[in-house]
Formats: structure tokens, sequence, C-alpha cells
């Protein structure tokens, strides 16, 4: 039977859903479980009708009932056997919920490491969390989780300026947009009307250009002995990467629909990734 939480991933159209698909039975009902909940927090944060700081401390307090083993509510309950199966540590959880809570209360970052902090509680803590159920020998593969997780975020970022900027929301760094010479109203009004400049083309291209540098650290972090393992991770990274150079292509897009990739392709990519873990890759 489907669970809750499966219900939950397949519904949201996640390019994470193909990835998951390629685990074990139990592996994928805790993945399930665990991007459930990272979706249910945010939709907390970003959606009209998001119940804000009170859903996400009803949601931790979910959390902590979960590892008690007394959840009350479907998801919670997936949780909780997530939990009694996997050692994903509380401070995960704690930091994806405060990640959430800076969308409460943070709209601008005055520099890239004031916006490495967000990334990494709301896109590493997701990893850290995730390779616990994926399995790993190598602590190193830690870092991996780390950095892919960032890689993931920017990229989300240079795809989302356009329903970001419609919330009110600049993840560009600002001293970025200073360097470059482009103002905070330019900006918003490019994500509006789709008419950019070269100077903001420029600077896209930079946060473009910082995402790969970002896969490709996550690449050369990963340990030979835990490649098989992180699979779906693998996939992930693959399906992320695939998507960036998309927007490369496109010349940054903004103003419009978000750019995504097809079914038929994200598939495409997840045989490839597969493929050549077979091989040995």
């Amino acid at each position: 039977m489907e669970t809750a939480s499966a219900r939950l991933t397949r519904a949201s159209g996640t390019s994470f859903y193909y990835a998951f698909r390629i685990l074990p039975e139990a592996k994928r009902r805790a993945i399930f479980a665990l991007y459930s909940f990272c979706r249910v927090v945010d939709d907390c944060v970003d959606e009209a009708d998001g119940e804000g700081e009170e859903g996400l401390r009803h949601w931790l307090a979910e959390v902590d009932r979960a590892y008690a083993g007394r959840a009350e509510t479907p998801l919670g309950r997936d949780l909780a056997a997530t939990l009694a199966r996997f050692p994903i540590p509380h401070s995960c959880f704690e930091e994806i919920v405060a990640g959430c809570r800076m969308d409460l209360t943070v709209s601008r970052y005055p520099s890239f490491e004031a916006l490495r902090l967000y990334c990494s509680r709301v896109a590493s803590a997701v990893g850290l969390a995730s390779i616990e159920i994926f399995g790993y020998r190598n602590p190193g593969t830690r870092d991996y989780a780390r950095e892919l997780g960032l890689a993931l975020q920017l990229t989300n970022i240079l795809r989302d300026v356009t329903p970001d900027a419609a919330k009110g929301r600049i993840y560009v760094p600002l001293d970025e947009l200073a360097h470059f010479g482009v103002g905070e109203p330019e900006l918003l009004d490019a994500a509006r009307n789709g008419q950019r400049s070269t100077a903001i083309a420029a600077l896209l291209a930079y946060q473009a250009d910082r995402a790969r540098l970002s896969h490709e650290r996550a690449a050369a972090l990963l340990p030979a002995e835990d490649r098989r393992a992180m699979a779906s991770a693998r996939v992930m990274g693959a399906v992320y990467r695939d998507l960036l150079e998309e927007i490369v292509r496109r010349a940054y897009p903004l103003g419009g629909p978000i750019v995504r990739l097809s079914r038929p392709r994200k598939g495409w990519l997840a045989l490839r990734t597969l493929g050549a873990l077979l091989l040995g890759a």
C-alpha cells in the first residue's frame, strides 16, 4: 500500500521522485517520508495559506513525537518508522526548520557567505539526513552530501529568480548585484517583464558558474567505496546539473515559466547515470 509520504512525493512532481524510485522498498519509504517533511515545512512559509511559524513549530514537535514513537499524523508515523530504522540526527530536522524560518524574516542576503548558511540549512541538512538512509561507509561522504546540497540549492536559486521575485525575495547576494551594476528594482522588474539587461545576464552567468563549480566539487568529494550507495544522490546531481546547463543554454530566461526538464529527459539521465555506475564510473 502506498504511504501518505509516497503520495505526497509523487503528487509534488519533484525531479527527486525518479531518483528515489531506484531504492529498495524500505529506503524508498524512508526517503519519501523525509522529502514529505521537507515539503510540508517549506509550504508553511511559501504557500499563501501556509501556517508560518505556527506550522513550523507544529512539525518540529511532530518530529519530536516521531522520535519518541508517539506521532499523531500520517506523515509523522511515516517519519517514526523511518527513524526507528535509520540513524538520522535530530539536528538535521532542526536545521531544515531553521532554514524555512529564515524565509519568514529574510528576503535579502548581503553576501554569499550569508546565503551559504541558508543553503546549508535547507539543502545540505537534507543531504546529511538522506545519506543516513542511503547508507555509507566513508565519513567523507558527509562532505559530498553537504556540497551536493549546496549545488542543488544554487541551481534552484538560479531557476527560481522569477517566482522568488514575485514573493519579494532575492537570493542573489546583494554585493554581487552591486558588483555587476544591477539594482534591486532592476532585477525585480526583469523578473516580472522578462526584459533583462546585459548586466543582469552577466550577474546570472556568475551564479551559474558558482553552481557548476559546486556540482563539480561534489562529484570529486564522493569516496569511491560509496559510489554505488549514493546512486540516488548521483541521479539527483545529474538531473540538476542538466537543468543548470539548460538554463544556461536558454540564456537565463526571466518573466515566464521556470525552466523544467521533461520526464523522458529525466528518465534518460537516470538511466545514463546508473549505466555509468554499473560500468564502474
